[in-house]
């Protein structure tokens, strides 16, 4: 009895060691426990609700009417806008606010079948049922995007001689909306190396 006795005390003392040594942990390592209420983890901050729902802001719509309805279009760009095959148009299409309407804006980047050139860079504005061109690019090869709210418009520059697939230099410039127009904020010039992947270079030798 004495020896279940003891061995019933070591294990008494063992889990209220256990107990005391737990009671430090969770303290970064300084053996001391903090003061005060346990600190419950604070969930993130939810963003501010959308004034306006989503699937509101973001209606899908036909782009290649857009265009080809749209007198303010090219009439070699509209007249060029056909199906690459069954009824693929070249065409991009990005959804975004760039103008601050209730409904987001619509660039559509008009391309070529073959090579996918850009011909033609367009924003609608949404108003009403309706959508109002507000900006165009028609000068090739051009390409907009969206980036953060502002309207990206890049263009390739071609010197004389330089075959399709190796323009010389690009124009970048951002337009941002104010008032009722976009107006042009910022402009890049990147020159292009003709010493990488130029009409000069030297082919590639052969593997054996």
């Amino acid at each position: 009895m004495r020896g279940l006795a003891s061995r019933t005390a070591a294990v008494t003392a063992a889990f209220a060691l256990c107990g005391a040594a737990l009671s430090a942990c969770g303290t970064g390592g300084t053996g001391t426990r903090d003061e005060g209420a346990a600190r419950v983890a604070e969930s993130p901050p939810k963003p501010s609700a959308s004034p306006v729902p989503a699937e509101e802001r973001m209606k899908a719509v036909d782009a290649v009417a857009l265009v080809k309805d749209d007198p303010t279009v090219s009439p070699r760009v509209r007249a060029d806008l056909e199906p690459c095959f069954k009824d693929t148009y070249p065409v991009d299409v990005t959804y975004g606010n760039l103008t601050g309407g209730s409904s987001d804006d619509v660039v559509v980047n008009v391309m070529t079948c073959g090579d996918a050139i850009g011909v033609g860079s367009y924003v609608y504005r949404p108003d009403g049922k309706k959508y109002q061109n507000v900006f165009k690019a028609e000068e090739p090869p051009v390409y907009g995007e969206i980036d953060r709210g502002d309207l990206v418009i890049t263009q390739q520059l071609y010197d004389k001689g330089d075959p399709v697939a190796f323009p010389s230099s690009e124009e970048v410039v951002t337009y941002r909306w104010q008032g009722n127009r976009f107006v042009e904020t910022d402009r890049l010039h990147n020159d292009y190396s003709s010493a990488v992947n130029g009409p000069d270079a030297e082919a590639a030798p052969e593997e054996n």
